[in-house]
């Protein structure tokens, strides 16, 4: 059905005031009477003649409440103080949304919202005013294209390429296989942030280390096999940096399987460099690491395993690791 114009309206208006049938006024306007009746019962005041003046003003009401962000509507006042709640915690909003669906909240039960409305809040509703887009993943002003890490080429003694790893890992089918990285810091300063994550329960270990080497790269692994059981390592994936120069120890020492991805292929290994955009939000580009405490790095890596994820049915990575363990 076409709108009904506020001209049309007037003409509605008039032929009423001289009795003239819906049938009438229909075909002086060219539609169907349904329209006619349907316009008349929506828009005349009960007890009242049909003004246009009036069937314009609520047909704008109506219309302005439709397009009303589902956030900004009153009766979505808990939801939005939820969603609010967990963007301060750093939740991304497919974790959000995920959460809603699959764990509500009593009080929210049946409520529904999509990533793209959050976003929107974000970025052009009400929530610019809560200053929640730093709370984001990038905790950038505005939305852009994420840029992959390209790791450098280097030699690596007793190399195994990542082409002959287990079918098994690449599918995620059992716990134990690792993935490692190294988060640079500020460049005129030493430190920098040694990452292990875990592929299948996205378990994260974060150590600081002075520098990119062979030796604190190793030294940093091996505080991750301290602070878990054992039988949680069976492989390690590295770039092709130098950081993984010392894997021969690792794999002798722990029985550890290691494989390298190939040069320039830093997506072979993308579970870890997304965890890289992740603790980014924490830790910016050009931060001086070497000023971080120990705390200070736990309480991010806690933060990380907290978060629900969507490939664990937004169970978080802590969560997942309590029914592997078994408790």
């Amino acid at each position: 059905m076409q709108k009904i114009t506020y001209f049309e309206r007037q003409i509605i208006e008039s032929k009423l005031r001289t009795n003239q049938s819906h049938r009438v006024i229909a075909k002086a306007l060219g539609r169907d009477r349904r329209d006619i009746d349907r316009e008349i019962k929506r828009n005349q005041i009960l007890g009242r003649p049909y003004l246009a003046i009036v069937a314009q003003r609520l047909t704008d009401e109506r219309e302005a409440k439709r397009n009303t962000p589902k956030l900004i509507k009153a009766k979505n006042k808990i939801l939005k103080e939820f969603i609010i709640n967990c963007l301060r915690k750093d939740w991304s909003p497919e974790q959000i949304v995920g959460v809603l669906r699959t764990q509500p909240p009593k009080e929210l039960i049946g409520q529904n919202i999509c990533i793209e409305t959050i976003y929107q809040f974000i970025y052009v509703g009400q929530g610019r005013y809560e200053y929640l887009y730093p709370h984001l993943r990038r905790g950038r002003k505005k939305r852009l294209k994420q840029r992959a890490r390209k790791p450098k080429k280097n030699k690596i003694p007793e190399r195994i390429s990542i082409h002959t790893r287990p079918e098994e890992i690449n599918k995620k089918t059992s716990v134990g296989h690792w993935e490692t990285d190294t988060v640079e810091g500020k460049k005129t300063t030493t430190g920098n942030l040694s990452v292990q994550y875990e592929r299948k329960i996205k378990l994260v270990r974060l150590h600081k280390v002075k520098d990119k080497t062979a030796v604190e790269t190793e030294t940093a692994i091996r505080k991750t096999f301290d602070s878990l059981p054992l039988t949680l390592f069976k492989t390690m994936t590295f770039d092709n940096g130098g950081e993984g120069a010392n894997h021969v120890n690792l794999r002798n020492d722990f029985s550890l399987q290691t494989y390298f991805c190939d040069a320039y292929a830093s997506w072979q290994k993308g579970g870890v460099e997304n965890l890289n955009g992740l603790i980014r939000q924490y830790i910016p580009k050009r931060t001086d690491i070497s000023q971080l405490t120990e705390e200070q790095i736990y309480i991010i890596q806690e933060r990380l395993n907290n978060r629900p994820r969507k490939s664990l049915n937004f169970l978080t990575p802590n969560q997942a690791l309590a029914l592997e363990v078994g408790h």
